[in-house]
């Protein structure tokens, strides 16, 4: 015969009563079946647990060394339940977010993230900056969970919930002579830099950004001269500031403050950007639905 937990709860709770009697009606069972399990424990145990007379129930030593133990597996079988409950409800466990470099530069997407840390802080955040291609290999290879990026046609087994729109703006230096022609609204049309050379993200670094830059040039009608590449919305800014040529990005990336820089907003109705969550359409993590729904409600969409 083996020890079951059942034999340990009966047996704690005889030791913390020291009467069969109670300890029988607080385990909602008769008295002699009680007395039969512990007697069972003892066999198995191979020592004496307890001493019985007709007035009192006592440990032996075997006895106060085994209710330590005892409870201490009882405690760890009662916290790894727990820890499984927690898991299955999404409360704990592990969640890795891919990210693209322009995406924290976002208010929205840092806000979200501390709001679901608030709200679930046993959950371990993996977050892995990729750009968006890698992130949609890395999801559909299991390697991530969840992916913020810039999406363009995204395989079937992927689901994409858009989270707002980022506007695109043209980077420009301060002295520019296209801004003279900036009109009344303050906004530039994308053809106004059809003879500019260019200077855009490489597209291994920024896939999203990279397509958006070039749909919105050939509906403008041109396609851009590209003068130089960088890996880094920072750098990029500033070999604007350099002179090197002008370049389009995200209006989050406005955030990066760098003298003799212009961001001026596009007049082109698709002169927009659009940043989504996607994850596998068959991912079971519990937890996931969570941090879906926290995004949802912590990024606003833009009203442009």
């Amino acid at each position: 015969m083996s020890i079951e937990l059942r034999h340990l709860r009966y047996f704690v709770t005889v030791a913390d009563t020291l009467h069969f009697g109670k300890a029988a009606e607080r385990l909602g069972m008769s008295q002699p079946p009680l007395s039969q399990q512990i007697r069972q424990l003892e066999e198995t145990v191979g020592a004496r647990l307890l001493t019985r007379t007709n007035r009192r129930v006592a440990l032996t030593e075997p006895g106060r060394l085994f209710l330590q133990e005892a409870r201490d597996i009882l405690t760890k079988v009662e916290h790894a339940a727990e820890l499984a409950q927690r898991a299955q409800r999404g409360e704990l466990g592990e969640l890795r977010i891919g990210f693209t470099r322009t995406t924290p530069l976002s208010q929205n997407i840092p806000r979200a993230i501390f709001a679901f840390r608030q709200r679930y802080p046993a959950v371990h955040l993996q977050l892995e900056e990729m750009n968006s291609l890698q992130q949609i290999d890395a999801l559909l290879e299991r390697k991530l969970h969840v992916g913020i990026l810039r999406p363009g046609v995204l395989p079937k087994a992927l689901v994409s919930k858009r989270l707002f729109r980022d506007p695109l703006v043209a980077v420009l230096h301060a002295n520019h002579p296209a801004l003279k022609s900036v009109g009344a609204r303050g906004k530039l049309p994308t053809k106004a830099l059809a003879q500019e050379p260019f200077v855009v993200f490489a597209r291994s670094a920024g896939a999203g950004v990279y397509e958006h830059v070039f749909s919105l040039c050939r509906t403008a009608g041109f396609a851009p001269r590209i003068a130089q590449e960088a890996r880094e919305a920072s750098t990029i800014i500033s070999l604007v500031a350099a002179g090197l040529g002008v370049s389009i990005l995200p209006e989050s990336c406005s955030h990066i403050n760098v003298d003799g820089v212009r961001y001026v907003p596009l007049a082109d109705s698709n002169a927009m950007s659009e940043i989504h969550v996607v994850y596998r359409d068959d991912e079971r993590l519990p937890l996931l639905p969570h941090f879906i729904q926290m995004i949802l409600n912590n990024t606003k969409p833009s009203s442009c």
